[in-house]
């Protein structure tokens, strides 16, 4: 089966809209011919000129000759303008469609993929992306006609007036051109893949550097917090100066070439006027020096739409890396759990098919009890999360809630079940109410008032200019770590699902801070089904159940008071936490 191209799946993706990218590239063609036609007027004016010379007040012609140039240039622009519009109105659609293409299918993929992927790699991905096919579809393809029609008119021009002459205009042309050649192909196709790879590599670590200051804030990092990031630039900093050391001297070469147009002309003029100059070889000749730097022109055009269709072409394998992935499945046979429990049945998971990160996990979760996973770091207690609110699918075993298979529960009733708390909860750049209301989008401006009032963010709201009306992110408007935790928690009030993960909820709070997210768990958590994350030990002693999760496998489980009472893994952990909390720092004696 024969590959479509890129060219048509672009205009696939038009839909009616392609007929007007089309005519932008038969008006830009017929501006590029029109835009030959002033030259003619120019020769005549010089042949006047010449023929009349010096007795000027005889070239009667000259003042029509000139005015009809520039009617004739003045034409041309209008047409590409034309031209421009429709290609404009065209590639803007098409841009607009494969966002929204990208979009819908990226909310259609687990979120934990999405996650793992990173977001600033698909912002990127979605937004430059689709801004390179509109580029390429706006100014690339047009100027592409005009620079075919371009040299198909010249060469009309260039021979109708001195076939050698004409043919001496052609020998750069085809210099730079065999130069060009060397500078594209496949080779370059994977430089710009390596280029792009580049560009993405440093967005995404620049997205989560910046994502991670408050870490770095609270364990005091230096140099190492943008370890990363910094190499992502160290690596684009190699590759960019090795590439354009290696194009340096082809780039240099084919520069000459073009506009060295000049120096064929002039060997040839000399050549070809041993025996004399005529006044119609001399008008020729500075025709041609008038005309050929269009030559150079088109020849630039070609070769930076050549380096343009290499960028939509990666563009395109980009977004259509994301779009081959597999989303979320959904089940022909909807199902509807009956309460708030939680059931993991020899569930085994891995992120990239070859490590198991979970092994064989079963437990089991009545409703309306509190769970704590702890453990290890890197033991595997924030997967057996994303399992449970479905970030991911499991690769053997069954994830249940109120007795029924999450992979048959509609997506959305299992975003209305399970609700979560993370560490690092974020809010959007909108009114404290409207970052509240998307728990619940129908819910009144009085559940929303209650939800904050119950999540502990009367003094939040106090100290705003516009209470809960008052934008984050604007006008110096900005909340702390902690003050963004609680209106979390308010949202997820709001949302009020049976089932509750809490991921750290409380790892980079200060102490007031702290004690008021604490207070609104306390009241979020009333009747539901809470499973905690957590390293300090102390927020999870009366908990109905600990689990210890330790490389992939529920190492113990039980009370806080069982398990202390066993001596093992938890009972180590309890020791090293209670030492670390007693840890003080010692003044020095003078």
């Amino acid at each position: 089966m024969k590959k479509q191209s890129n060219l048509s799946r672009l205009l696939q993706i038009a839909g009616n809209h392609k007929y007007l990218t089309r005519a932008s590239w038969v008006l830009s063609a017929v501006s590029a011919l029109i835009a030959l036609v002033p030259y003619y007027y120019i020769w005549l004016v010089m042949k006047e000129v010449l023929e009349t010379a010096p007795a000027f007040s005889r070239a009667r012609n000259l003042p029509h000759n000139g005015w009809m140039a520039v009617l004739f240039a003045v034409i041309a622009v209008l047409v590409y303008i034309a031209g421009l519009m429709c290609s404009h109105l065209g590639a803007f659609r098409i841009a607009t469609n494969l966002r929204i293409q990208a979009m819908e299918h990226i909310v259609k993929l687990p979120l934990g993929l999405a996650e793992r992927i990173g977001s600033g790699k698909l912002r990127k991905i979605v937004n430059e992306s689709s801004a390179a096919t509109e580029t390429y579809l706006a100014h690339q393809l047009p100027d592409r006609a005009g620079a075919i029609a371009t040299p198909c008119g010249l060469l009309v021009l260039l021979f109708v007036f001195d076939w050698r002459l004409g043919l001496l205009s052609l020998a750069p042309v085809l210099l730079g051109f065999l130069i060009m050649m060397t500078m594209t192909g496949s080779r370059m196709q994977q430089k710009m893949k390596e280029y792009q790879n580049a560009l993405d590599d440093m967005s995404n670590e620049a997205v989560e550097y910046v994502r991670g200051i408050p870490v770095v804030k609270t364990f005091g990092q230096t140099i190492f917090s943008f370890k990363k990031f910094k190499g992502s630039i160290d690596r684009y900093k190699t590759w960019v100066i090795a590439y354009t050391k290696e194009l340096r001297t082809p780039m240099m070469l084919y520069t000459a070439a073009i506009n060295g147009v000049f120096a064929f002309l002039i060997a040839g003029g000399l050549l070809l006027t041993q025996k004399g100059v005529t006044p119609e070889f001399l008008l020729n000749l500075i025709f041609y020096i008038i005309i050929t730097p269009i030559i150079s022109v088109a020849l630039t055009k070609i070769m930076f739409q050549s380096e343009n269709a290499m960028i939509v072409d990666d563009a395109l394998q980009r977004i259509g890396s994301v779009l081959n992935l597999d989303p979320l499945k959904e089940t022909d046979h909807p199902q509807h759990p009956e309460n708030g429990s939680v059931e993991l049945q020899n569930v085994s998971f891995s992120y990239d098919g070859e490590k198991d990160v979970l092994k064989g996990v079963s437990l089991s979760i009545p409703a309306g009890r509190t769970v704590a996973l702890v453990g290890p770091s890197g033991g595997g207690k924030t997967t057996l999360a994303n399992l449970i609110s479905r970030f991911f699918d499991p690769q053997s075993g069954v994830v249940k809630i109120g007795g029924v298979d999450v992979r048959s529960i509609p997506k959305e009733e299992l975003m209305d079940t399970v609700a979560f708390v993370f560490q690092n909860s974020r809010l959007i750049k909108a009114s404290i109410l409207e970052n509240v209301r998307m728990g619940k989008p129908d819910a009144t401006r009085e559940e929303i008032l209650a939800a904050l009032q119950n999540a502990q963010c009367d003094d939040i709201i106090e100290k705003l200019p516009n209470g809960v009306d008052t934008v984050i992110g604007t006008k110096g408007v900005y909340l702390s770590g902690g003050e963004q935790q609680r209106i979390a928690i308010a949202r997820v009030m709001l949302k009020n699902a049976p089932v509750l993960i809490l991921d750290e909820a409380t790892a980079f709070a200060d102490p007031d801070n702290e004690t008021r997210v604490q207070a609104a768990l306390s009241n979020l958590s009333r009747g539901k089904t809470v499973i905690m994350i957590a390293h300090r030990l102390s927020t999870v002693v009366g908990v109905d159940k600990i689990y210890v999760v330790k490389d992939g496998q529920i190492a113990e489980s039980g009370s806080s008071r069982e398990l202390l009472a066993q001596g093992g893994l938890f009972s180590r952990m309890w020791q090293n936490y209670q030492t670390s909390v007693r840890w003080k720092v010692a003044k020095e004696v003078q």
